[in-house]
């Protein structure tokens, strides 16, 4: 565990194998809105006897608290900061949902230092008015907390204990304010177009906070993408199907080395 100063914060950061001794590819995972570092409990031990495996904590979650007040739009550049200061020079990335937004953003600017992209339950929120008409007449308002959406109904209703971790990991965020995807700073639709990291989109499909079209039609504008819809798994397939998660990203990780 560890801290950079990064962009006027302190951001927080788990990494499996800090010495790299071996030359691992490295693998960089961003968490959404509902959780922190401490979301890939179930993907980290998985993966790292094969990669370097390094979690982080966004501006304002976990321990990575947001002193400038800048929020979301400083997260592309706080990725970006981050893999300069560890010296990575190439990279995976996986994201979930929110954390979809620095992958992608990063991922434009940098598609000769990424392997390979893994957006899970995203679409990346960025600058692309027709997919956020779509999204808006997909999600009416809801005043549910996000919290209580991000898994599946009947996965709740069958994991009660898995369904309170859940929620005890995103309790351990500091308290924020404003939407999580608002901010500037987003690529466009014309620079996403343009980027041809190999890129797995995938989504469950009973997927209510970021429907599956929403994910489709992320794939069907990359010019290298492959799309994936889980059955039965909510918007976070990653905690509720760890195993068929993992199983979809090693895969594809593997082929991009």
């Amino acid at each position: 565990m560890a801290t950079a100063q990064i962009n006027g914060i302190e951001l927080f950061y788990e990494d499996s194998d800090p010495t790299n001794e071996g030359g691992k590819p490295v693998v960089f995972w961003n968490h959404g809105a509902g959780g922190n570092h401490m979301s890939w409990w179930q993907q980290v031990p998985a993966f790292r006897d094969t990669y370097r495996c390094i979690a982080i904590d966004h501006r304002g979650f976990g321990r990575s608290l947001d002193t400038t007040g800048e929020g979301v739009a400083k997260f592309i550049d706080d990725l970006e900061a981050l893999v300069d200061h560890l010296g990575v020079e190439r990279l995976s990335i996986v994201a979930q949902s929110m954390g979809g937004r620095a992958s992608l953003g990063y991922a434009v600017r940098h598609p000769e230092r990424v392997r390979a992209l893994v957006m899970a339950d995203t679409w990346g929120f960025f600058d692309w008015p027709e997919q956020q008409e779509r999204a808006r007449s997909m999600q009416p308002a809801v005043t549910t907390p996000l919290v209580h959406r991000a898994l599946a109904e009947h996965y709740q209703q069958a994991n009660p204990a898995m369904t309170f971790l859940y929620r005890q990991i995103q309790g351990l965020n500091p308290p924020r304010e404003g939407s999580p995807v608002s901010a500037p700073g987003a690529p466009t639709i014309d620079q996403v177009r343009g980027c041809s990291v190999p890129t797995l989109c995938l989504v469950g499909s009973d997927d209510g906070v970021t429907p599956p079209p929403l994910i489709k039609a992320l794939a069907d504008e990359l010019p290298n993408a492959q799309y994936v819809e889980v059955p039965g798994a909510g918007h976070s397939v990653y905690f509720e199907q760890p195993q068929r998660f993992n199983e979809l990203v090693g895969d594809f990780l593997a082929k991009h080395q």
